[in-house]
């Protein structure tokens, strides 16, 4: 009995140096809280994009697994006009949509922060677009774009700006600025209220300094607003990008890529090949083709950030 209890004795000193370790040691108490997160991330992230990235190497069908073709689907996709458009008009739909979403969302922030009356209700009825899932919004516009209904059509005649109605979907230039329009209006809250958390833990004392040196209004923005906010901006644009760059459902519903693919994404079009067409491999290569350019954009705000420039608004 006493050599059993002799035995025990070590393990439990054991076991309790171990816990005490974790429990002094801030690294792995939090490597530990983090282990249910890396899990799904593991399971629901990491699983589906390695599946995807074999699925773009292979000619998979709807069922049936399909067998390794090495880079055949992407140089198929190097000859392919249709996918060359759908990349230009991913680029034009986030590049425009974001610039449009940040000089809007910027003045919207800045109006949100002054001293205004009623000024909790204002910023939540800003936050309603954002709030109202991505498909009804889709919807309205739909409606507000209709070719015989539109209200949009309507009231411009009636003021007496146009003599007959837009055609907002059905010619393919006025279909990318239709949907690029719907995203602005759906994404400048995201980007209003975030920069408005920023604006507002900015020290008053530094823009009371800056008045009794004789600084204007333009001049308290360019030098004390801008740089300070510059960390909160480049982190909301990322993900602005982001979601913009992946955008499907209000591309979906609006115009499913149409007229004449004007309007198809990148994301839309491997939907359109990989499920609606069943040609699951040629689907995949194009969303793993979407990877670079959302490294990209990744890799600029990171790097951006790292630099002393950009967060503190002085030299390097």
């Amino acid at each position: 009995m006493a050599v059993t209890s002799a035995a025990a004795q070590p393990r439990r000193s054991t076991l309790s140096r171990i816990l005490t370790f974790v429990s002094e040691s801030h690294n792995a108490l939090g490597f530990g809280f983090m282990l249910p997160a890396a899990a799904l991330l593991l399971v629901f992230l990491t699983y589906p994009l390695g599946l995807g990235v074999w699925l773009g190497f292979t000619d998979a069908r709807i069922g049936r697994p399909g067998i390794f073709i090495g880079i055949e689907n992407y140089e198929y996709l190097w000859d392919d006009a249709v996918f060359w458009l759908s990349v230009f008009n991913t680029l034009l739909y986030t590049i425009s949509a974001s610039i449009l979403k940040f000089v809007l969302g910027l003045w919207l922030a800045l109006i949100l922060n002054q001293n205004l009356p009623f000024k909790s209700f204002f910023r939540a009825i800003v936050l309603l677009p954002w709030v109202v899932p991505t498909v009804l919004s889709a919807i309205a516009f739909w409606w507000i774009y209709d070719s015989q209904f539109s209200i949009l059509s309507w009231a411009l005649m009636e003021m007496g700006l146009i003599d007959h109605r837009i055609n907002f979907l059905g010619d393919p230039e006025n279909a990318r600025a239709s949907v690029i329009a719907a995203n602005v209006w759906r994404g400048i809250p995201f980007v209003a209220i975030t920069l408005l958390a920023g604006l507002q833990t900015i020290p008053q004392s530094l823009y009371e300094a800056a008045t009794l040196d004789g600084a204007s209004r333009w001049q308290l923005f360019r030098y004390v607003t801008l740089p300070l906010l510059t960390p909160i901006i480049a982190i909301t644009m990322t993900f602005s990008v982001l979601f913009t760059f992946t955008d499907f459902q209000l591309i979906y519903v609006l115009t499913r890529g149409g007229p004449v693919n004007a309007t198809h994404l990148m994301a839309t079009l491997s939907f359109q090949r990989g499920i609606s067409g069943g040609q699951l491999g040629e689907g995949a290569a194009i969303a793993v083709a979407m990877i670079p350019f959302l490294l990209a954009a990744i890799l600029f705000s990171y790097f951006g950030l790292q630099r002393r420039k950009w967060q503190q608004g002085g030299g390097d």
